[in-house]
């Protein structure tokens, strides 16, 4: 009898290593899926126990173990030095942990987006919600980005007129929420509105294409960011937001605290 959970841990790195294999094999010759078959093996379950007999589990576990300890190494592996925590309720309208993604995003977004396009990002906007995790004190490793950004999002760039970044002020300003933002900066005067909306330090122009970087989900209209969906045109970097964070933390020795002032209160 072996531990329910333990068990499932094992059978999902053992699921992952017979994909990662078939991925490989089939890439070195030509197989072609025929047909698939399969039944349903019931597990019979007591407490948080199940019937399986112990030699089995173990002689599973001895076949995963070396594939397990090769990603923890990779996962573990000090990439960058965090000189404080950051994390995203240090502020009413902007964070630290906030600031620091969204500059990122922007900066290597655009490596990409400027050598495809040629053009040049000049606002990223992510979403409050999406950082699930602080950016603790230390040794930054792969196994931290995953943390901060879990979910399988992607980089994506739309091309917005000024009317729709307009849009996107008041939404930023209805939220409340410190959501990520880099490029825009602006004041909120004693009504609640926006004024001074600078974009990479000019005045926006309603007329004026911007393009604007945000994850996939948010691109489609989600958490409500409608306005995204007047884009006028739409660029997939396919480049994880995950995979952004990890190339930066590769790049740099210690990690920036980023206390500039983007957004001002009257």
């Amino acid at each position: 009898m072996v531990n329910l959970k333990k068990y499932n841990d094992v059978l999902k790195l053992f699921v992952i290593f017979l994909t990662f294999f078939f991925i490989v094999s089939c890439s070195k010759q030509n197989y072609h899926v025929s047909k698939i078959e399969g039944k349903r093996i019931p597990i019979t379950e007591k407490g948080n126990l199940v019937a399986i007999p112990s030699e089995q589990a173990k002689q599973i576990e001895n076949f995963i173990k070396p594939y397990r300890e090769h990603i923890n190494k990779d996962l573990d592996s000090v990439l960058a030095y965090c000189p404080v925590t950051l994390d995203k309720s240090s502020g009413k309208w902007q964070t630290t942990i906030g600031n620091l993604i969204a500059d990122v995003t922007l900066k290597r977004g655009n490596l990409v987006f400027n050598t495809r396009e040629k053009k040049n990002i000049d606002i990223c906007l992510l979403n409050h919600g999406g950082i699930r995790s602080i950016l603790p004190k230390g040794n930054v490793t792969a196994r931290t980005a995953f943390e901060i950004m879990p979910f399988e999002n992607t980089m994506v760039v739309i091309a917005l007129k000024g009317e729709q970044i307009l849009e996107l002020v008041d939404y930023f300003i209805a939220e409340k929420k410190p959501h990520p933002l880099s490029g825009i900066t602006f004041t909120i005067d004693k009504n609640n509105t926006a004024k001074n909306i600078l974009v990479q330090g000019k005045p926006i122009e309603k007329d004026k294409i911007y393009y604007v970087g945000t994850n996939d989900y948010l691109s489609n209209g989600g958490d409500n960011m409608n306005f995204f969906k007047k884009g006028v045109q739409k660029f997939d970097l396919d480049y994880k937001l995950r995979n952004i964070l990890i190339d930066y933390f590769k790049e740099i020795d210690t990690i920036p605290v980023v206390n500039d002032i983007r957004i001002t209160v009257e």
